[in-house]
């Protein structure tokens, strides 16, 4: 095993990249690569890349610039390119940057051993194209080695949703859902190989509509059938779009014990004349009475969100309506940005907010999704939840796992291991996780 070829990927950006870059991992498997931590022993480096993030090209290009070294040195070593800023960028990588090999885009990565042959032979490789067959069904059956307590599973692909800011049409396509006997096969694979939670992936995950033996499935009608399968104890799903959380989807949060109560939901802005702007077809006032729903049906949830801050004709009066909403739902956490633009998006050729008072706008903001994120936090000290434990903390015999509520807790046992799900009571909140007590034996 002395000469097998190693190789390194850095992932950038969501969920999806982290499930991609396993898959990508697997292909290239069949090739004799293994993968290795360090970008200096590798024999291959790839970059699954994000094109959300502001500037995220550049950020790239200059990370190529930094692996171009490593290449001077080790002349054999070949340098890739995956994912979305790869498909958004795709020959223009390859002409800026001499050191490519390969540039794959992020529905195309099943092609990679035979792009990483051709570039064995002094071809530099590109494919960004969006292919008909079915990605996951071209990739190897991949090896049952042991994983962890957790697992991510993408389930459906692409929007069709077209936000003015949004660049995920382009790079993923429109929307694909696959069929749940795949997603089956896959779910329980991974619980045979340890798995006790997984998170259905999807850029618009809500939007799910596989097909079944006997007609298409919601994801509601998916995750009720998932949760049949023994060893399988917890399911989450991410990212989700307000016009198509579905009643049974919100029943489903009341009904489906293994279906956990955390839901990040995206609003984006609470002006109504922001929101058509960026053209999410809901309204500040129709995303409340959702969440009046949602609550109803599971009233502890805990909800996540998303919001842009300075997108392109945003006041201060729409600024002081998403704050306003931002008070009325009450979250526990969230993500926030500003504005910035994407080439090719609709929003790119407005004319931008001053980008102090974008700063000021987001700082005002996150104060307040802050103090809203600890109360949530402190709220906790007291109860009891239930921990799925994943590593190792830094004391001796600490954990870190995860509640119910996706809440970082740790606590210390000299008989826990990963994998372990276990009672513990809340004794106190931290910035960003919190400490816990065991409360009863394994079960």
């Amino acid at each position: 095993m002395s000469n097998a070829k190693k190789l390194f990927i850095k992932t950038y950006g969501c969920q999806m990249n982290v499930y991609d870059s396993e898959r990508m991992a697997e292909a290239l498997g069949t090739s004799g690569y293994t993968q290795t931590d360090m970008a200096e022993d590798a024999d291959m480096i790839l970059l699954n890349t994000c094109h959300i993030r502001e500037k995220a090209a550049e950020k790239i290009y200059s990370e190529l610039g930094r692996m171009k070294a490593l290449k001077e040195d080790k002349p054999d070593l070949k340098l890739g390119v995956a994912g979305c800023v790869a498909q958004a960028e795709g020959a223009e990588i390859i002409r800026r940057q001499p050191a490519v090999d390969l540039v794959v885009g992020p529905q195309s990565y099943h092609r990679l051993p035979e792009l990483e042959a051709r570039t064995r032979t002094g071809v530099r490789a590109l494919d960004t194209d969006f292919p008909e067959e079915d990605k996951f069904e071209h990739l190897s059956a991949r090896p049952k080695a042991k994983r962890g307590p957790t697992a991510f599973l993408t389930v459906q692909e692409g929007c069709d949703k077209f936000c003015a800011f949004c660049v995920v049409p382009y790079t993923r396509g429109t929307e694909v859902s696959r069929p749940v006997d795949r997603i089956f096969s896959e779910a329980r694979d991974l619980v045979e190989r340890g798995v006790r939670e997984i998170t259905l992936l999807g850029q618009n995950v809500n939007a799910y509509h596989g097909a079944g033996v006997d007609g298409d499935r919601t994801l509601a009608q998916l995750i009720r059938e998932l949760a049949g399968i023994d060893g399988l104890e917890r399911i989450r799903f991410t990212t989700s779009h307000p016009n198509d959380m579905s009643d049974d989807l919100i029943a489903a949060h009341g009904d489906c014990d293994k279906l956990m109560p955390y839901l990040h939901l995206p609003v984006q802005s609470g002006s109504n004349r922001i929101l058509k702007a960026m053209n999410r077809k809901h309204t500040a006032e129709s995303y409340l009475k959702l969440i009046d729903k949602i609550r109803a049906a599971r009233p502890d949830i805990l909800l996540s969100g998303d919001f842009i801050v300075g997108f392109p004709g945003e006041t201060e009066a729409d600024f002081a309506d998403t704050l306003a909403l931002i008070e009325a739902v009450n979250y526990g956490q969230a993500y926030s940005f500003k504005y910035s633009s994407r080439p090719g998006t609709p929003a790119a050729e407005r004319a931008e907010v001053e980008e102090q008072v974008k700063s000021d706008r987001l700082a005002r903001l996150q104060a307040l999704l802050s103090r809203q994120q600890k109360q949530a936090q402190n709220d906790m000290i007291g109860r009891t939840v239930r921990v799925l434990f994943e590593k190792p903390g830094r004391l001796p015999d600490q954990m870190i796992g995860k509640s119910e509520y996706l809440h970082a807790v740790h606590t210390t046992g000299k008989d826990l291991r990963p994998g372990d799900l276990r009672q513990v009571k809340i004794v106190k909140s931290e910035a960003n996780s919190l400490q816990g007590a065991l409360i009863q034996k394994p079960q």
